[in-house]
């Protein structure tokens, strides 16, 4: 029973190996070469807006669960559209009714302004 695990014990040694070679082997061959540009924080190829630590409003927080909320309910469309045919008229109300939730709480924020930017 032991003979079965044996390619697959011999292929996690092998990674094992070959992944802390390599990293051993590229700290033991470069030399480290500090500049400035090497040393400044990345953001999208442009210099840094602002100090990393600035505090951000709540409502940029409401805006990303909004449109995770709002496009993970989306997704939930696909398969519905895939079985469109086998669900009947049943389906199709219980879609809208969906989409009539989705709605009301697109609504809801709306008027209570969590998509306004300022």
């Amino acid at each position: 029973m032991l003979q079965e695990y044996v390619p697959l014990l011999l292929l996690i040694g092998f990674v094992v190996v070959n992944a802390t070679g390599m990293i051993l082997l590229s700290h033991l061959v470069t030399r480290p070469r500090p500049t400035f540009v090497k040393r400044s924080p990345y953001e999208s190829g442009m210099p840094p807006l602002g100090d990393t630590r600035d505090r951000f409003s709540v409502k940029f927080y409401l805006i990303a669960m909004l449109f995770i909320i709002f496009d993970i309910e989306t997704v939930f469309m696909i398969p519905w559209g895939a079985t469109f045919r086998r669900l009947g008229l049943m389906g199709l109300v219980e879609m809208f009714i969906f989409v009539l939730i989705l709605l009301v709480g697109y609504v809801y924020a709306w008027k209570r302004g969590a998509l306004e930017w300022d």
